[in-house]
C-alpha cells in the first residue's frame, strides 16, 4: 500500500495532512490492517484540545483496543461523525478516512514527523519485510 506523499506520519501509525493551519488526522493503512475489523472509534469533542504525542481517543477492533496519539497539538475543529455509525470505513480506505481536524498550535511540529518514505521504511523494519 502506498502512503500519500503529502501526508506526514507518526511511529504510532497516525497520519496528518496539513492545509493552511488545519491538520486532518487519521490512522494509516498499516494500523488498520494490524487491527483488523474496526468496530468502534472514540474521539474527542469539537472544541477540545489535543497535545502532540498524547492520546486523544481510541479505536476498537475485534482484536484489541488501541489508543490514538495526536501527531501535533491543536484544537479540535471537526470530527468525522460518519464513524459513529460506520467505523469500518477506516478499514475500507484508511488513507482517506479521517478521524478529526485540528487547528494547529505550532505548524513547525509537522516538520518533526515522518515523511511517507520514512514511514514506509519504519513499517518495513517493524515487520521485517
Amino acid at each position: 500500500m502506498a502512503y500519500p506523499a503529502d501526508y506526514r506520519y507518526t511511529k504510532e501509525h497516525e497520519w496528518i495532512k496539513v492545509d493552511g493551519n488545519i491538520g486532518t488526522i487519521g490512522i494509516t493503512d498499516y494500523a488498520q490492517n494490524s487491527l483488523g475489523d474496526i468496530v468502534f472509534v472514540e474521539l474527542p469533542k469539537v472544541g477540545d484540545s489535543v497535545e502532540a504525542t498524547k492520546s486523544f481517543g481510541s479505536v476498537e477492533s475485534v482484536k484489541a483496543v488501541s489508543d490514538l496519539f495526536a501527531p501535533v497539538s491543536g484544537k479540535v475543529t471537526a470530527i468525522n461523525e460518519e464513524l459513529k455509525d460506520a467505523p469500518e470505513k477506516i478499514n475500507a480506505d484508511a488513507n482517506t478516512t479521517w478521524l478529526l481536524k485540528v487547528e494547529l498550535v505550532d505548524a513547525k511540529q509537522v516538520d518533526g514527523l515522518l515523511t511517507a518514505a520514512d514511514y514506509e521504511k519504519f513499517t518495513s523494519e517493524e515487520t521485517g519485510h
